[in-house]
């Protein structure tokens, strides 16, 4: 896909979604029981369309990363274009950095360094990968535009020095969280395992969270990074209680995302997984 003239690239990345799509039984299972929770009201073939398309989106995602090293200033506005551009300006010039609530949505590689193509470098947040050769090479793709990583142990540090510099941060913050910190918020009207560490972070900077995702529009050929109107952090005094409702109003931003453009988003992960003490699992 680096190598191929790019209209014949499109058409191998498109096969090879759903090469996967077939070849990924567990998975494709995955996805339809997501569906069958999170839209119940949908039909069948709505719902094996939207699981095609999830797949579809993972074949755009990995042509995106096999392209990347060859974008740049230049040739980055005939991949991707903004939408909302302003919400991101106004943020930055609050001088609190901003936090950019994204989502394994659309092309979420691309976003970062399509932002950072168009003048405007970023910090992601990431999580390092079980094989070091792939660690690296994704990390070679996410930096070589002017990006930096923040690896999840450097989580706190990295992201409040980052804001205090008014600069913007990217952090996927849609799934599963497994361990002890997670609290349950509403997610497609089930309860999901959540991190309040995006929210947190948010109330004690200041910084403007601006829900954003790079969205593939196949009439046009190509993406438009969608930033959508800022989420404002409740404050009422009571910490606690703030951090529950602004973690759940992150989370409805998120959910807003998703259903704008099902066919993008990774359907395939065990997004309710983890259940509330006394719940049945549901896969």
């Amino acid at each position: 896909m680096a190598w191929l003239p790019l209209s014949v690239a499109r058409w191998f990345s498109f096969a090879l979604g759903r090469l996967l799509y077939l070849v990924t039984p567990g998975r494709r299972a995955v996805a339809y029981r997501n569906l069958s929770l999170a839209l119940p009201e949908t039909s069948g073939a709505r719902r094996r369309q939207i699981a095609r398309g999830a797949y579809d989106n993972v074949g755009r995602v990995l042509l995106a990363l096999a392209r990347m090293p060859g974008l740049n200033s230049s040739n980055i506005r005939e991949w991707i274009d903004y939408e909302g551009f302003q919400h991101y300006d106004s943020g930055i010039k609050k001088g609190r950095g901003v936090l950019f609530l994204t989502a394994h949505l659309g092309n979420w590689e691309l976003s970062a360094v399509a932002h950072a193509l168009h003048g405007n470098p970023m910090h992601v947040m990431v999580r390092s990968l079980d094989n070091p050769l792939l660690d690296r090479l994704l990390e070679s793709r996410r930096t070589h535009c002017g990006n930096r990583t923040i690896r999840k142990q450097e989580f706190g540090r990295g992201i409040l020095r980052a804001l205090r510099d008014n600069e913007p941060v990217g952090i996927l913050a849609d799934q599963n969280i497994s361990d002890e910190h997670g609290w349950f918020v509403d997610f497609f009207g089930l309860k999901a395992s959540a991190s309040p560490a995006f929210a947190k972070v948010a109330m004690r900077t200041g910084a403007t969270v601006i829900p954003g995702v790079a969205v593939w529009r196949p009439r046009e050929r190509r993406y438009v990074l969608k930033f959508y109107p800022p989420i404002e952090m409740i404050s009422t005094g009571d910490e606690e209680s703030d951090l529950i409702v602004n973690t759940q109003r992150c989370y409805n931003g998120i959910e807003r995302m998703i259903r704008d453009y099902p066919e993008q988003w990774l359907w395939m992960h065990r997004r309710w997984k983890i259940r509330p003490d006394g719940e049945p699992s549901l896969y």
